[in-house]
């Protein structure tokens, strides 16, 4: 944890949209997962995609985010969904590997399902540990609690909390746990699975060292 007493920089322009969508302003504009986004604002500097399913990897959302200078990072199988579907500039990546785009750095973090199958292992999809005006914001996607967790460091976590297609509130609160982030911020609930009462059960199960916020 690199940042310590500064919980509130560090959630400066971060917010939660639909389902597992963040978004974080700053001198560039950032979104993970977008999906049912109001207007049509053309403001993304770059789009992180986790997985192919319709609630992360929506077209017809992304159309409403991109420009033509908008650069686009996504598992191997969603990238080449993006190309299919006409954008350009899009990195495609793979899991446990370090890149950047934009002079943004990035590492990706494998994601998938422990004993259901949802998202299988084999697919090689990811979550997203980025660096952000020097501290680390690890998105990450439809995942239950594995192992790699435990070599995760992240100044902001987003965590899944629904249960049904990733883990749980008590396994996300165990996840955050095992990374100790400065601040910890539950996601996928309440829109496509999981309840409003998941984000509390979440922040119920933090170590006090960890600030849980809630952005809906």
């Amino acid at each position: 944890m690199k940042n310590p007493g500064n919980e509130d920089a560090l959630l400066k322009g971060v917010s939660l949209m639909k389902n597992a969508t963040i978004r974080i302003q700053r001198d560039k504009v950032f979104y993970f997962d977008p999906f049912k986004i109001e207007g049509d604002p053309k403001d993304a500097d770059l789009i992180f995609v986790t997985h192919d399913h319709f609630d992360h990897l929506s077209v017809e959302d992304i159309r409403k985010l991109a420009r033509e200078d908008t650069a686009f990072i996504a598992p191997e199988s969603s990238a080449a969904m993006l190309a299919d579907a006409g954008f350009g500039n899009v990195t495609a990546v793979k899991p446990s590997e370090s890149y950047e785009v934009g002079g943004v750095k990035f590492s990706t973090v494998p994601m998938y399902n422990v004993g259901k199958k949802f998202h299988e292992k084999d697919r090689n999809w990811v979550g997203y540990i980025v660096n952000i005006d020097g501290a680390d914001y690890y998105f990450a996607g439809d995942t239950d609690l594995i192992p790699e967790m435990e070599d995760v460091r992240a100044d902001v976590v987003f965590l899944p909390v629904g249960g049904t297609y990733t883990m749980d509130a008590d396994e996300a609160a165990r996840a955050a746990n095992i990374i100790k982030p400065a601040v910890a911020v539950p996601m996928h609930y309440g829109d496509v699975a999981g309840t409003a009462e998941d984000g509390e059960t979440f922040i119920r199960g933090l170590d006090k060292q960890i600030k849980g916020v809630l952005l809906k």
